[in-house]
């Protein structure tokens, strides 16, 4: 008898889920390439507007209206490529940093590769906003505002490789926190947070102890690691996965758990899910295995079922396909089991994904920023 109850206890439930519904609505056919988007409040209206990182521009799009605000022009002679979007003093609108002189080729030369600036507001908001260039490092790619304390934030900032050696390789990539002083304009410290992560394309900030000093997931050639602070401020980390990915993005199952999704490799073909266990182990299943460049994640519990979800997204640009973007749904309570919905085709080459609830509804969204296709889209969550 009791054998048969704890067979009964560990076999996984079926989780109800309504059939996932979301309606298209083009924002902007007109973009030359969809680096990165944000969600954040700009205008402390209390509601998430767009800000995207357009190759030559940063512009907003005003919820609900979606109109557009240009913030700033072409910072570099080459390419934007990433910006972040947070509130970081409270007035309920975001503070606005840009990477830029996108250069993949060059990750030995800062002067040829790579832009970091922060983007200091007008008074009014409008117009384009004051540039104040930062340090970088070669071959800038990816940027989070994250919490460093109470009313404290730190710009952290990645680049996509390390310098070459003399063997020709590309080396371990540095990782910066920018310690951002009471006037902007003047001198910001830096805190070197790694410098031994190679090809590493994504980063994500999380919280998982709720200590009010966030943390984050970074994916690279090498797997996904964690990186946190002790009590004395140092850093340290743990790695977690061992497979080559891409993307990460993390989320908890309808029981609480904690789980993590990772596209593999780089530009890959694999939507993997990473469940917690015991002692910071991590059990992988693999969800997809047929994306053409996959290159966008976003987590969300978007059908209401009291856990999380995946999206993702892929670009069919280094390896030559059809885009698209899909939803993947776990079916049991132990996340074993999912199923996968397409949400979206050939009209959306993903370069970035993001999700929030856009109209009060509780129901997140997906906006989706483009490449090829030069668009930018909302899927409306519909689901009942």
């Amino acid at each position: 008898m009791k054998y048969i109850i704890l067979l009964g206890l560990i076999c996984p439930f079926s989780i109800y889920t309504a059939e996932p519904k979301f309606r298209v609505e083009e924002i902007d056919a007109k973009v030359g390439v969809g680096y990165g988007v944000q969600l954040a409040d700009m205008n402390g209206d209390k509601m998430k507007d767009i800000v995207l990182c357009d190759k030559d521009k940063i512009v907003w799009y005003q919820n609900p209206s979606w109109e557009k605000h240009q913030i700033s022009g072409h910072l570099t002679k080459r390419d934007h490529v990433c910006v972040t979007a947070r509130d970081l003093d409270g007035d309920g609108k975001a503070e606005i940093a840009v990477g830029g002189q996108w250069n993949i080729g060059e990750s030995n030369d800062s002067r040829k590769s790579g832009a970091v600036f922060y983007l200091n507001p007008t008074v009014d908001r409008k117009g384009n906003w004051t540039p104040v260039k930062l340090p970088h490092e070669p071959s800038t790619h990816r940027m989070h505002w994250l919490r460093s304390g109470k009313g404290k934030f730190d710009l952290v900032v990645k680049p996509l490789y390390g310098p070459k050696g003399s063997d020709g390789k590309k080396g371990g990539s540095k990782v910066w926190a920018y310690h951002m002083p009471k006037d902007p304009t003047k001198k910001w410290e830096r805190t070197l947070v790694s410098n031994f992560m190679k090809d590493s394309h994504n980063f994500h900030p999380i919280d998982w102890d709720r200590d009010g000093r966030e943390e984050f997931l970074q994916a690279g050639l090498n797997g996904v690691y964690w990186f946190g602070r002790d009590k004395n401020g140092k850093w340290k980390y743990m790695q977690f996965s061992q497979n080559y990915a891409g993307e990460v993005r993390d989320g908890v199952t309808i029981k609480g758990k904690r789980f993590f999704a990772a596209i593999e490799p780089k530009h890959g073909t694999t939507v993997a899910v990473y469940l917690e266990t015991r002692f910071q182990f991590w059990q992988r299943r693999v969800l997809d295995e047929t994306l053409k460049d996959g290159h966008a994640l976003a987590i969300a519990d978007f059908l209401g079922t009291g856990g999380d979800q995946v999206v993702a997204g892929w670009r069919g640009m280094n390896t030559p396909g059809v885009p698209g973007v899909r939803l993947y749904v776990p079916q049991d309570n132990l996340y074993t089991k999912w199923k996968t919905y397409q949400l979206s085709g050939k009209e959306t080459a993903v370069e970035d994904i993001k999700a929030d609830d856009l109209n009060g509804d509780r129901k997140p969204e997906v906006v989706i920023a483009c490449r090829q296709t030069h668009n930018l889209r909302i899927l409306w969550n519909e689901t009942k």
